[in-house]
């Protein structure tokens, strides 16, 4: 069973049951648009506790606000009741719902393309909203006052570039204004919601156009504080010459390629990343320049290649250069050395581990490990290839080093 069969049975249970019950939101939107969509949501006259009596497993997720997870043929579906909402004190969650008509739910919504309903028994879009005319322009516009909208949930702000973004659409001059007028209060939303719509934004193809418009509104400035508009750009260029698909941790790196490590790094802290991503992140800040010295040792090379993200450390640096106007011979070459070695094992067992070393009269403590690095380095760079070698090895090291 897919969404929308579970979606569409949902509804035909509730109309059976005497209530309205319409697809809503944003699959309406890319249906029409003729975009796979991810979720299809049921918007009801239904009350909540009518919804949890009339299907047999259900979670009471936003019960309070409205919203009911019905659980039908595997799939999870979000139904709920029409409502409008007031009472924005934090600039994100209402206090007070009201339950009402389709037209006043329409009403409350953020943007006039997520603002349509649809009926899919009757194969009919309802419209309040003039949704389908801005859909046709090609149109982000905030529904009623931009002003408004905005000041109920300032993650509108970033949810407005990110549509934008995705799909290749303009921000309505009025809406625009908003945004931009408004962009200072991004920071009163939580930097995981925050992570989760710029993630969304530079990872997705049009990501250039995204950044501009994050730069532009002032988005960039008040998440960022800080960030000059000379480096964004820089950012902006680099990110535009990214390969079509990419990962945030290589987005957020291309985004500040014209920083150091370590402002990059606080300022991509503000975000609070992964640790996998804050490493993913610092590898490829630290690992700038690396691949322009085609002529660097075999193993230094073997070590790059055995890291996780030195395809995202290629096309990073391939995007740097393309943004200077510089040549990408260097990375050629690398890339045809690194070639060269494909099949062969680039990180091979060390030929003596600790205890061996400390029996061939290596002192105990941290001289084990900086004698087992250099040992793995003339390992990997085919200096040595058998424990004897490896042995001899370390008898001329602490020979050169009492």
């Amino acid at each position: 069973m897919t969404n929308r069969t579970a979606a569409i049975r949902i509804i035909k249970r509730l109309r059976k049951a005497g209530y309205e019950a319409l697809l809503a939101g944003g699959c309406v939107r890319d249906m029409l648009l003729n975009r796979p969509a991810k979720d299809y949501d049921v918007a009801t006259d239904a009350r909540p506790d009518e919804i949890v009596k009339l299907f047999r497993r259900t979670l009471k997720v936003g019960a309070k606000f409205g919203v009911i997870m019905v659980i039908d043929g595997g799939k999870q579906t979000e139904v709920a009741t029409f409502r409008t909402e007031s009472g924005y004190t934090d600039g994100r969650h209402p206090q007070q719902v009201a339950f009402c008509s389709p037209r006043q739910d329409a009403g409350r919504r953020d943007f006039t393309i997520n603002g349509m309903f649809y009926d899919p028994l009757e194969r009919k879009v309802i419209d309040y909203v003039k949704g389908l005319g801005d859909l046709r322009k090609g149109l982000v516009r905030a529904i009623g006052d931009a002003q408004k909208r905005f000041s109920e949930d300032y993650l509108r702000l970033l949810r407005a570039v990110r549509f934008a973004t995705q799909l290749g659409f303009t921000i309505e001059p009025k809406t625009w204004s908003a945004v931009c007028s408004k962009a200072r209060n991004i920071t009163k939303i939580s930097a995981e919601r925050i992570a989760m719509e710029l993630e969304m934004i530079l990872t997705h193809p049009g990501r250039r156009d995204g950044a501009s418009m994050l730069l532009d509104s002032g988005l960039t400035g008040a998440i960022f504080a800080g960030v000059g508009a000379k480096e964004a750009r820089f950012g902006i260029e680099v990110l535009g010459r990214l390969r079509k698909k990419v990962d945030f941790p290589l987005a957020l790196a291309s985004f500040f390629a014209a920083f150091g490590t370590k402002p990059a790094m606080a300022h991509a802290r503000r975000l609070k990343p992964s640790r996998a991503h804050n490493r993913h992140l610092r590898f490829l800040l630290e690992g700038r320049g690396k691949l322009l010295e085609s002529d660097m040792g075999l193993a230094q090379l073997k070590l790059l290649l055995a890291e996780p993200y030195f395809s995202d450390l290629y096309e990073f640096q391939r995007a740097i250069q393309k943004a200077r106007g510089e040549g990408i011979g260097p990375l050629l070459t690398v890339k045809k050395r690194a070639r060269a070695l494909k099949g062969s094992k680039l990180t091979p067992r060390p030929l003596l581990d600790g205890h061996q070393l400390i029996a061939l009269g290596v002192q105990p403590g941290p001289m084990v490990g900086l004698v087992a690095q250099e040992m793995y380095i003339a390992q990997l760079a085919e200096e040595l290839s058998t424990p004897d070698q490896a042995g001899r090895w370390v008898a001329q090291w602490l020979k050169q080093h009492k």
